[in-house]
């Protein structure tokens, strides 16, 4: 039992991409050596060419930002039966799921949503559902109540039978492919309570709805939609011992008034956060939205097997998945799958810091309600959190009605350093930047059967509504204070390779600098390339070797020689080179260092892209894309000598120059401790 307790929960793999990595530079050289052009002849063009340069300027921004975000992916393979081995006492989850609109979102999917949850497995004690109707809709709290009765037959049926797929609207429309007869029996009575939870809920769309729940009528047709006050309900309780081992349901929907700003669902999460503090107060949340059920019935045991499994398990900030979807249409048509660039969060979890604070601070940033406060105060102490199995939800319901007050948040740091962070309709992405800008990390969660599965919007209309609020929410975050680019200069933000950030800013603002003194000279492009080049080689080599003479002269070594430069005049006569302006070599020393930076830089690209270096120094992954680039940069200024390699003659490297350089390029190498 103990060999078993030592494995690791998850490994690591890093993923090469030696091709992938060469298409990204290649094309991101094309878009630089494209906008050089624009520029060069921006002044004799009209204003069409101008338009041209900005929209490919931000393409080309764009795309250095997904190579950085990609250029280096990995993946982790996680193993729940070892955490089931290791851990007696799994910690508990609240899941959050969010609606908002009964119309758009029916609440039949929202249903499924929440009993694909109910239904993980996960010990039920240890977790809590938690409903946020942000439509206030007497139907969507019906559709919950209809369905957490329908779930007492659901939740055992999936457990006795351990199948994967545990939303009933999926497993249900699948013909059985079992042979067993107790399961066909089963699962033919599960089809027929099915159906007729998805007519009560179709009947009564049509109709104004009152519920009864725990013999008490729950009636919202006074309520406005702008204009209600919260509600939080207690839909199912777990409590110890209980014979059906179904998940707490909790339905909320948090106070609005016309004068408040709610914040849209960023708002709602904070609610919830606060609620369930004040219920159950987790230490892990999940959250997904209402049509992203539960597709992998280990989700939450996968994650764990992350926050618990890693050795700086304090510093992970979530765990994300893949947003992966259902009943696909072929192809794509719309382009809303994600299939490529898959960066929306579906499962959260939020392990909390520890912290040390004042009461008063801690009021000032989480709220006056003393419940809050003391949950908040359990968790940084480390005491035991409430959890779903110790009964008496029902009496935290009025703390929980406070705290979804549309005044609770006034005067408090919720939306702006608690909780999710308001200021973009992308509050996920937001939330995530700020957890990292704190130093916290992120690890992503691709498991063999995808975690979570959603509805793409069908239609163009609905797609690009979809995309436009995608697109307006990064903007916002692009161009917001809780900017990635930023956070990367003033807080905690990694981002692949933060530090090439500021080197390309300054590559970027010398380059263009130079260029623009040459146009204002009337001297064409090629002339700036041209002498831009030269500078570079004639560092490493004239200027290097000045260098060195004059420091053997300050210490006594040697003395200055005065070097005649050969001055040669050609005529038509005896004109033999056929391109006077292809580079030459000879047998000085002048050209080994040149030659030796050639070396080095060319094989570090070629060790880099075929993935042969050894990982850097304290956990680093060895190269980034700053390094390749700035390495393709010197062979592209180094081009004559990389030439020079393949030519001969007066065109050619000596062999001797490059024996010598290589010699000099191998004792760079062993200074700097690069062990083969």
């Amino acid at each position: 039992m103990e060999a078993k307790n030592s494995l690791p929960l998850q490994e690591r793999f890093e993923h090469k991409r030696t091709l992938h990595k060469a298409r990204e530079l290649l094309i991101l050289l094309l878009l630089l050596s494209l906008l050089s052009y624009r520029l060069a002849f921006l002044r004799l063009r009209g204003p069409v060419w101008s338009i041209a340069f900005l929209c490919e300027s931000w393409f080309t921004f764009i795309w250095l930002l997904n190579i950085n975000a990609k250029w280096s992916p990995v993946t982790y393979k996680t193993f729940p039966n070892r955490l089931k081995n290791r851990l007696e006492e799994l910690p508990p989850v609240d899941m959050f799921v969010t609606t908002a609109d009964a119309t758009l979102e029916p609440p039949i999917v929202t249903v499924n949503t929440v009993l694909s949850l109910l239904a993980v497995d996960y010990p039920a004690e240890k977790l809590a559902c938690y409903v946020s109707d942000d439509g206030c809709s007497s139907l969507t709290f019906f559709a919950l109540v209809e369905g957490a009765k329908f779930a007492k037959l659901w939740v055992p049926f999936c457990k006795k039978y351990n199948f994967q797929v545990r939303a009933p609207f999926v497993h249900l429309a699948m013909e059985p492919e079992s042979s067993n007869k107790d399961y066909l029996k089963d699962w033919k009575t599960m089809k027929d309570e099915y159906e007729k939870l998805d007519r009560k809920i179709e009947i009564a769309s049509k109709q104004s709805v009152r519920c009864e729940l725990n013999g008490e009528i729950v009636d919202f047709s006074t309520y406005q939609r702008n204009d209600h006050p919260s509600i939080v309900k207690v839909i199912l309780e777990n409590r110890r011992g209980s014979s059906d081992g179904i998940p707490s349901l909790i339905y909320v929907t948090r106070e609005k008034r016309l004068k408040y700003p709610h914040h849209y669902k960023a708002g709602a999460m904070n609610v919830l956060a606060r609620v369930s503090a004040v219920m159950t107060n987790a230490p892990f949340m999940l959250n997904v939205d209402c049509d992203m059920f539960a597709n992998n019935a280990e989700v939450i045991i996968h994650a764990m097997c992350l926050f618990l499994g890693l050795d700086d398990e304090v510093q992970s900030g979530y765990v994300q998945c893949p947003q992966h979807f259902y009943g696909a249409l072929k192809d794509d048509p719309f382009g809303n799958q994600l299939v490529i660039m898959q960066q929306d969060m579906d499962l959260e979890g939020y392990k909390a810091p520890c912290m040390v604070e004042q009461d008063k601070e801690l009021q000032r940033k989480f709220g006056y309600s003393s419940e809050m406060l003391e949950s908040v105060s359990r968790t940084i102490s480390g005491e035991p959190e409430k959890n779903a199995s110790c009964g008496g939800l029902s009496e935290a319901v009025e703390a929980a009605v406070r705290v979804a007050d549309c005044s609770y948040e006034s005067n408090t740091s919720w939306g702006e350093e608690m909780g999710w962070i308001y200021g973009s309709t992308t509050e996920d992405v937001l939330t995530g930047l700020r957890i990292q800008s704190m130093g916290w990390k992120s690890v992503y969660l691709t498991p063999d059967r995808s975690a979570f599965l959603g509805n793409a919007p069908q239609g163009g209309p609905a797609s690009l509504k979809q995309l436009k609020r995608w697109a307006t929410g990064l903007l916002e975050v692009l161009i917001g204070k809780g900017s990635p680019l930023i956070a990367v200069a003033t807080k905690r933000l990694m981002v692949g390779e933060a530090s090439m950030i500021i080197s390309v800013t300054l590559f970027a603002i010398y380059n263009i600098h130079t260029l623009t003194e040459y146009f204002a000279c009337g001297l064409s492009m090629r002339t700036w390339w041209n002498n831009m080049r030269m500078q570079r080689i004639t560092s490493a080599s004239a200027w290097l070797l000045g260098l060195l003479s004059v420091v053997l002269k300050l210490m006594g070594l040697s003395e200055t020689v005065f070097e005649v430069t050969r001055k040669d005049q050609s005529s038509s006569e005896d004109e033999t080179d056929e391109d006077p302006g292809r580079f030459t070599f000879d047998d000085s020393s002048m050209f080994v260092p040149g030659t030796a930076l050639v070396i080095v830089h060319g094989m570090g690209l070629l060790v880099g892209l075929l993935g042969l270096q050894r990982p850097g120094g304290g956990g680093g992954n060895g190269p980034g894309l700053g390094e390749f680039v700035c390495s393709f940069w010197v062979l592209l200024s180094f081009l004559p000598f990389v030439k020079g390699f393949f030519r001969k003659g007066k065109y050619g490297i000596p062999w001797h120059t490059i024996g010598k350089a290589a010699a000099l390029g191998s004792l760079f190498l062993i200074l700097c401790g690069w062990k083969s």
